[in-house]
């Protein structure tokens, strides 16, 4: 019998490669879906036929403990968050409400109907924020620097606590920036290389910008969710770091986004003070060196690759 899976934010960027990772290992898989008009498919439909949806919501806990009794999984990946960090000062109640509390309701609705579920958590590099050491692993202390990275730090440390006070197999990944095609337009990644693509097709002249010299540990989401499934099956639960190990600035990003277009950046980025956060992130950069020895894992895509693979896909997507 196939091993089943549920996956909560099936619909985002790493729900929908983690489905995908899944459905080629053999595996029934399950996605929790709020019943809104808002939910969006797009990045399913391809394998949605071959999903089981349910309906459920982090902020239910008695729907959550519904939905594990129909499915009954061997494994749940928690990816559903309220995940955008500059939505988070605007709705810092309702990221609270997602990104902390919804996963002990989620631990809570595992502690309930099956103690053996295997649980994923996706923690965030943003709990890191502040950081207070260069580069940052597993025993580097958080600081987080937003609702998000603190809400972040909240469902970290709940399931800790869950694992060591109930003995789940319950853990964390840390993910550092992992972006794709798939990658929401309001992250800056895709704003720039839907932005590029905009511009090489005559639809728009500029692209406005923030604070340039951010640095983001980048990778690609289709190579983390390998190392989430990894987590699973060790005989031990644990918490890794899951980066690429290197860094690069927004100017960087917005340098090779248009030069795999044939363009100039510098001719048509703006900078807007609108986008400048309250309390930037200043270095974010991960060591996986943990990942790379006890899971195995590492990343096949590489920054530059990243940002030509995004390009080319909004470049294809706009002349379509």
């Amino acid at each position: 019998m196939a091993t089943r899976a549920l996956i909560t934010g099936i619909t985002g960027q790493d729900g929908s490669y983690l489905a995908e990772l899944l459905l080629e290992k053999g595996y029934e898989v399950f996605g929790l879906v709020r019943r809104s008009s808002s939910e969006n498919f797009e990045r399913i439909s391809h394998i949605q036929d071959r999903l089981t949806l349910l309906s459920g919501d982090l902020m239910d806990e008695v729907s959550l403990i519904n939905v594990l009794r129909d499915s009954r999984p061997r494994e749940i990946y928690n990816l559903a968050a309220q995940s955008f960090v500059q939505t988070s000062w605007s709705q810092p109640v309702l990221t609270s409400e997602t990104t902390a509390l919804g996963v002990t309701r989620m631990l809570d609705a595992i502690r309930i109907v099956d103690p053996e579920v295997r649980f994923y958590q996706a923690s965030s590099s943003e709990m890191f924020g502040r950081v207070r050491a260069i580069p940052q692993n597993e025993s580097t202390e958080f600081y987080p620097r937003s609702p998000y990275g603190v809400a972040k730090v909240y469902g970290h440390w709940i399931t800790v606590n869950y694992r060591e006070s109930y003995h789940l197999h319950a853990s964390s990944g840390i993910l550092f920036n992992h972006e794709s095609p798939r990658r929401g337009l309001e992250f800056v990644t895709r704003k720039v290389t839907h932005g590029v693509a905009r511009i090489k097709t005559g639809l728009d002249t500029e692209i406005r910008l923030g604070n340039l010299d951010a640095q983001r540990d980048w990778g690609f989401a289709g190579d983390y969710v390998k190392a989430m499934w990894a987590m699973l099956q060790r005989d031990e639960p644990d918490d890794f770091v899951i980066a690429t190990g290197q860094t690069h600035s927004v100017r960087e990003l917005c340098e090779v986004a248009f030069a795999a277009a044939g363009l100039n950046w510098e001719d048509h980025v703006t900078i807007d003070p609108a986008f400048l956060r309250p309390a930037e992130v200043d270095l974010l950069v991960g060591d996986p060196s943990k990942a790379h020895a006890a899971l195995g894992w590492k990343c096949d895509v590489d920054f530059y690759g990243l940002i030509e693979m995004m390009v080319a896909a909004d470049l294809a997507a706009l002349r379509n």
